[in-house]
């Protein structure tokens, strides 16, 4: 996103091209970058489900799975993403903003790539909190207050990637809102990819910053990161 938005103020300022086969590559680059942020949710609630509900399968938590599972799922978005958007050369050389991406006149190619980073994401996040809490309320009350404390406290893990998820689902209101509009008016104004990606840039800094807070370990890293710094007063 950082390069695109930096094509677009150089372009616009320059009035430099940047058109080339390596814009295009990036444009498909950045898509399947979408698609494996949103899954780094998917394996942090994955790792909550199999603790809560399912930890007598313990190669599950395994760090060789947690291992192989992010190459699998790159592989995974590859092959499922880019396999009907390349025959169809869906990422193309936008003029107006200096960048390769899909247009959103391609409507086809626009609601695959949102159904396969957004839509699928979310289900699979809905499920597993869905599945964690029928779990819990079948649980009985004579479990040990350390079972207890770890259920809840990994419930409330995925509670809040599902907030958090749900938050960036609305910010890609706009984009709905945009795509509404071409199919009615079969018109595509000069700035609709600046306006609706600008949701996007802004949800994959919020994903950044809140990886750290969803994910115990770094959140620690990052308090002490924290503590460290502090300047103490005299």
């Amino acid at each position: 996103m950082i390069s695109m938005n930096v094509r677009t103020i150089l372009g616009d300022l320059y009035e430099q091209s940047f058109k080339s086969s390596w814009c295009l590559f990036s444009g498909y680059v950045a898509i399947v970058n979408f698609s494996i942020l949103y899954l780094t949710f998917i394996n942090q609630s994955l790792h909550c489900l199999v603790q809560t509900v399912y930890s007598q399968y313990r190669w599950i938590q395994s760090l060789t799975f947690y291992t192989i599972l992010p190459v699998l799922e790159l592989i995974g978005a590859c092959v499922i993403l880019l396999c009907p958007l390349i025959p169809f050369n869906s990422v193309i050389y936008l003029e107006y903003d200096h960048y390769c991406y899909i247009s959103f006149s391609n409507i086809g190619a626009i609601l695959w790539a949102a159904f396969v980073c957004y839509i699928i994401p979310f289900c699979c996040l809905l499920i597993m909190y869905i599945r964690i809490v029928v779990f819990l309320r079948h649980q009985p009350n004579n479990q040990t207050l350390a079972v207890r404390h770890r259920q809840n406290r990994n419930l409330m893990v995925i509670r809040r990637i599902l907030m958090l998820v749900n938050l960036l689902l609305i910010l890609g209101l706009p984009s709905i809102v945009l795509i509404g509009m071409i199919i009615v008016t079969g018109e595509q104004y000069p700035l609709t990819n600046r306006i609706g990606l600008l949701p996007v840039s802004i949800s994959m800094s919020g994903l950044s910053v809140a990886l750290i807070y969803c994910i115990s370990p770094l959140k620690s890293i990052a308090l002490k990161l924290r503590q460290s710094n502090r300047v103490l007063p005299n």
